[in-house]
């Protein structure tokens, strides 16, 4: 019988520590250093994107630890901005006021992201479910969650869209380590807005816009500092001097103010309720009398791309269509 000796024991137990250790490298990546290199090169890839990293936004500041992989966006203009930024959405606000679902122009980026809403009152099981590592929301849509939102994961709200909507952009960037497309991304359609509106006054001759919008209730037209005032001025297309006020959300007009809203030409959309009111003032001699109606210069948009996308990917869809509209080169 053979009998190990405590040294022949030590030994045998040396070698064995050995190839548990020479395995473990393999496993790992070995002595050639492929997997282990995979895990150097991720925890570089970390530092070099700047994570952990600490977000300064409307609610505080908040620190992420790692580029995040799993976000959840509570508003539709959050949940599109992750979606141009390349972010790994899987949670978001699809239903949002008079859709159903995702907006389809979002196509496969979404394919697989839960819808969490309503946007009134966002299902927080759910959201925990998901197991985010960034949520992000707005303070005028949820600053009474904020608090949950922040006992689930790293939450980063912006205070409101619309009129800030490229800046939210930039902030997205900042916490998905994503500041460089975030940049390249607005210059894009900066340039190609410029494009289209520089086409556009020079065939047109400077024609001064106005945005209306019919609703179940007050009739508005908006103003610079919407979403798609935004887009215009971005053109550089001139308003109306009535319309010229750069921190007016927008106008409220009755039927008996329809002057207010003339102009060279005047795009219209109809949100929830909204056709009854159109058609009244369509049939009223005031409107009638408005520069863009006697020549024809009227235009109907749709409601949810001019009003409620309020994102880079809604902003060249009115691109489109306005290159459309005046028969200019797109600038694709």
């Amino acid at each position: 019988m053979f009998t190990r000796t405590p040294a022949r024991r030590g030994r045998i137990g040396a070698l064995l520590l050995t190839a548990a250790l020479t395995a473990g490298l393999t496993a790992c990546g070995g002595p050639d250093g492929s997997a282990a290199t995979t895990d150097s090169a991720a925890a570089a890839g970390e530092k070099s994107a700047g994570f952990p990293r600490t977000i300064e936004h409307h609610k505080g500041s908040t620190e992420i630890k790692a580029k995040p992989q799993r976000i959840v966006a509570l508003d539709n203009s959050l949940v599109e901005a992750v979606v141009a930024l390349d972010g790994k959405l899987v949670g978001g606000i699809g239903a949002y006021r008079d859709q159903k679902e995702f907006p389809p122009y979002l196509g496969d980026a979404v394919k697989d992201t839960k819808d969490v809403g309503p946007l009134e009152s966002p299902n927080l099981e759910a959201v925990a479910a998901l197991k985010p590592d960034l949520i992000v929301s707005a303070t005028v849509r949820h600053d009474d969650l904020y608090e949950q939102l922040g006992e689930i994961a790293p939450t980063v709200f912006v205070e409101t869209t619309g009129p800030l909507w490229k800046d939210n952009i930039t902030l997205l960037g900042k916490a998905l380590g994503e500041e460089a497309k975030a940049e390249e991304k607005l210059a894009a359609y900066e340039t190609r807005a410029k494009k289209i509106g520089d086409a556009i006054n020079a065939k047109e001759g400077d024609p001064t816009v106005s945005m209306v919008r019919f609703l179940d209730g007050p009739t508005r037209i908006y103003l610079r500092k919407t979403f798609s005032g935004i887009i215009l001025e971005d053109m550089g297309l001139a308003r109306p001097k009535n319309q010229q006020d750069p921190e007016l959300f927008n106008l409220e007009i009755s039927e008996e103010q329809i002057a207010q809203a003339d102009a060279d030409v005047i795009f219209y959309s109809s949100y929830s309720g909204g056709e009854e009111r159109k058609e009244k003032f369509f049939a009223n001699p005031l409107w009638k009398r408005l520069t863009a109606v006697k020549n024809g210069a009227v235009h109907e948009v749709k409601d949810e791309i001019w009003m409620t996308s309020v994102s880079l990917q809604g902003a060249d869809l009115v691109l489109d269509d306005m290159a459309d509209i005046f028969e200019v080169d797109p600038a694709k």
